[in-house]
């Protein structure tokens, strides 16, 4: 795996979970909004199962952020226009 993948896996996993922390959530509120399980979502937070890309899209429309933001593509945590 190369540095650019284990990092942006490493701010990926920050990210949702400080995302999460912030808004005072439980992991099994966010788990229960994507229809998994706890501990499912615990891995990902962890970085023990890759987020599928469905689950990033519909954490980024949650927390009004891009996919890009969670998983460290760019620094700023504004959602894209949608046209």
């Amino acid at each position: 795996m190369s540095r650019a993948i284990v990092i942006s896996v490493i701010k990926m996993r920050l990210r949702i979970r400080d995302l999460r922390e912030d808004k005072d959530l439980k992991q099994r509120q966010i788990a229960e909004y994507l229809h998994c399980d706890q501990s499912l979502y615990s891995k990902f937070e962890r970085g023990e199962r890759p987020l599928p890309l469905d689950f990033a899209v519909k954490l980024a429309q949650y927390y009004c952020t891009s996919v890009d933001y969670l998983v460290g593509l760019t620094e700023d945590p504004k959602p894209y226009s949608r046209r």
